[in-house]
């Protein structure tokens, strides 16, 4: 039971991470595999590659400075859409492989629909603190989201039951939270729409008007 819940939460945790910060995730499971801290799945053993792990480390390099350009990071984080849903799903898959196909359907699933949560959380987010004119926003946002995921699959490494609760409530508070960030977003673009282009006033025909009432 207890390497179920381990795996469970290996799993989960990978996929929830990898839509945060995918190349972090990568970091944190390949180092602690390659440093023997941690024995990876079959499924994730290719992750303590030295190529995987340079490829990863440089793509985490790009994302720390491009997370903290306000605007920047909200074109990378639409790009990212195609990259992390599906790598957290593959990671998902990773780490449950032993158990079967059945179960690395699931875990796909699963992990995929959680990358694609906290994608959405983070990415919806940093469109509505790109409205702030100044970047220490951005740069406290970037820095707390890199914090959160080492120290979340920290837990869900360590503390399994304690990570799975903590996953529940996460998806708790992004039930009440995503409508919120969805109708800031719509206001932000119809601001946006506005300031560019948006409607012409029509032109005042009244003097027209009463030229024709007159005749």
């Amino acid at each position: 039971m207890d390497d179920l819940t381990q795996t469970l939460a290996l799993a989960l945790g990978a996929g929830w991470a990898s839509g945060i910060n995918l190349y972090a995730t990568i970091l944190v499971l390949g180092l602690l595999g390659a440093t023997g801290s941690l024995e990876l799945p079959a499924g994730l053993e290719i992750l303590t590659d030295p190529m995987v792990l340079f490829a990863a480390g440089l793509m985490y390099l790009v994302e720390f400075v491009t997370d903290k350009v306000p605007g920047v990071d909200t074109a990378w984080d639409s790009l990212h859409t195609f990259v992390r849903i599906p790598a957290g799903a593959m990671l998902a898959a990773g780490a449950v492989g032993e158990l079967g196909p059945g179960a690395d359907l699931a875990a796909a699933i699963l992990g995929g629909g959680l990358a694609a949560a906290s994608h959405a959380a983070k990415s919806g987010t940093r469109v509505l603190i790109n409205t702030s004119p100044e970047p220490f926003t951005n740069w406290a946002a970037s820095v707390t989201e890199d914090v959160g995921v080492i120290a979340g699959l920290l837990v869900a490494l360590n503390h399994p039951l304690i990570f799975l609760g903590l996953l529940a409530l996460f998806l708790l508070l992004l039930v009440w939270l995503l409508p919120k960030i969805w109708r800031g977003i719509k206001r932000v673009f119809r601001f946006v729409a506005r300031f560019f282009g948006g409607r012409r006033e029509e032109p005042d025909d009244t003097a027209g008007s009463m030229d024709r009432l007159r005749r």
